[in-house]
């Protein structure tokens, strides 16, 4: 379908408006119902804690900090996290300023993934809404049938 397709001249709006007030009301059980449902859809309180799925990253988006110097080498080993302790004294400003932009990076994409999340969230919910309704109606009209 095309843009061109949806656009016409025939019938006017004036028609329709009166097609449409010509309309009976309807049913109050059809009211409270469509009332229901749209109450049921409204956008639910933001979470506060992040979602599980993002856990993990939000808790590596600072990569400017790595774990304490070990190491495992018996003989050198104290002598080789003396040099590591001292290297990151050193150099940390250095390295701070060159991944500060990467860190602004990882936390816009977390945000941006759990406004997503949040979103997928809304969606999941609105749609078991309305598979249920569909099968609602689905069982109404079979029994009409019947």
């Amino acid at each position: 379908m095309h843009a061109e397709d949806l656009l016409t001249t025939s019938p006017t709006p004036e028609a329709v408006a009166a097609e449409v007030a010509a309309l009976p009301p309807p049913p109050p059980e059809a009211l409270e119902a469509l009332r229901r449902t749209l109450e049921s859809t409204e956008q639910a309180p933001v979470e506060r804690e992040w979602p599980p799925i993002l856990q993990a990253p939000r808790n590596k988006k600072d990569s400017r900090y790595v774990e304490p110097a070990t190491s495992h080498r018996p003989v050198v080993g104290p002598v080789l996290v003396m040099a590591k302790r001292a290297f990151r004294l050193t150099f940390q400003p250095f390295i701070n300023e060159v991944l500060r932009r990467q860190v602004e990076f990882n936390e816009a994409i977390l945000d941006s993934l759990a406004t997503l999340y949040e979103h997928q969230q809304v969606q999941a919910r609105t749609q078991a809404l309305w598979r249920k309704e569909m099968e609602e109606r689905l069982a109404r009209l079979e029994g009409r049938r019947d």
